[in-house]
């Protein structure tokens, strides 16, 4: 009888253990529709691919469209973290969007994996981790390619929005450091159809260079405008247009563009020193497998380092607590604070408390359109 007592108490003791276990919940804001939906749509793609579990916690995941609007995007947000009780938010990949979202990740003190290079106040992003490179990063990598083209004079063309603002306040100190000169600066709306007015000024003002801002499928429209105008110079687009919709929508008339990207976007062209390049093939040989060869681009490499960081920080969270506690939460923000020089498909991270960042400047490359192509330059 005591026997059987103890085993009672045994298998009591387990079933209440077991009881007690959640999974880790991951909430996923993306602009699946709408201006920046050639962005969310192969994270989303990613995320298909993205492991059941890890370090033996059943991760579930809630994937909702913020049809690239900053108000869909809170609400969202608002949803995960009093509805569904999630322990961390991952995106959005709109910088307008990733923004607003970015408040509510304040507010409820849950971690916020940011798909955007969004630019926060000071101390507002205490919860926010950008997985993307920051706009002044690849500026960098821009500049000096720009240098050994032996650009001398650039005109703008960008978003009116937060991406837009950005890379013109990044990019220009550093262009002016280096003897490079914004002549003239032009934006648009993510909603415009056309940029003919501001495309004229530009050539008009007869730049060295033109730097294009903008992303996903709205990529080629504008650099079309200002090809159509008569532009012959050189033509740079950001890390935002590091996707195939350039050059499907663009056609021929994008050849010779260079874009700046994470090493994702061309691994097998990196040197076999790059400390990315393993886990940048991972990440283009898995994507092209699953979605077609040639289909990866710079976002969904964001949604698979996004998994590198979570396999990182999981398991120094859960030594700390239990998934769906504040106290879980807070542990996985310490982690990714913490976590140490991590290396990435995009490059080489470091999460401080100080830098919510991570990427030096060696980080960005630039690629050219090549017979419809990438060719790392």
């Amino acid at each position: 009888m005591k026997n059987c007592r103890t085993i009672l108490a045994a298998a009591v003791a387990v079933l209440a253990s077991q009881a007690v276990i959640a999974d880790i919940t991951i909430g996923v804001s993306l602009p699946l529709s709408g201006p920046a939906s050639g962005l969310g749509i192969p994270m989303k793609n990613q995320i298909a691919l993205w492991p059941q579990s890890i370090a033996g916690e059943k991760l579930k995941f809630i994937v909702l469209d913020d049809a690239t609007d900053p108000t869909n995007g809170v609400k969202n947000a608002r949803r995960f973290t009093t509805e569904d009780k999630v322990d961390l938010i991952v995106g959005s990949a709109a910088t307008p969007v990733g923004i607003a979202m970015a408040d509510v990740a304040f507010e409820s003190e849950t971690p916020q994996l940011l798909a955007t290079p969004a630019g926060l106040p000071p101390g507002k992003d205490a919860w926010s981790f950008r997985l993307p490179q920051s706009n002044s990063v690849m500026s960098f990598a821009v500049v000096e390619h720009m240098k050994k083209q032996g650009v001398k004079t650039v005109g703008f063309l960008g978003y009116t929005d937060a991406y837009g603002e950005g890379w013109l306040k990044d990019f220009t100190p550093i262009a002016e450091k280096a003897g490079i000169k914004v002549i003239a600066a032009e934006r648009f709306a993510r909603t415009d159809t056309g940029v003919t007015g501001q495309a004229l000024k530009l050539v008009a003002a007869n730049p060295d260079a033109m730097l294009i801002v903008a992303s996903g499928s709205g990529a080629a429209m504008p650099e079309l405008a200002v090809i159509e105008r008569g532009f012959k110079g050189k033509i740079y687009q950001t890390h935002a247009a590091a996707t195939r919709d350039l050059m499907r929508i663009g056609g021929k008339s994008v050849e010779g563009t260079y874009v700046v990207s994470g090493p994702v976007i061309a691994p097998e062209q990196l040197p076999d020193s790059h400390p990315s390049k393993k886990l940048a093939l991972d990440f283009a040989q898995s994507y092209d497998k699953a979605y077609g060869v040639g289909s990866r681009n710079q976002f969904a490499g964001h949604a698979y380092d996004a998994v590198v960081a979570m396999e990182k920080a999981f398991p120094l969270a859960l030594k700390k607590a239990k998934p769906g506690t504040k106290e879980f939460r807070l542990a996985l923000r310490d982690a990714f604070e913490t976590m140490g020089r991590t290396v990435f498909a995009h490059g080489v991270m470091n999460w401080t408390k100080d830098d919510h960042w991570g990427y030096t400047n060696e980080t960005g490359v630039i690629v050219k359109v090549v017979n419809g192509d990438w060719k790392m330059e």
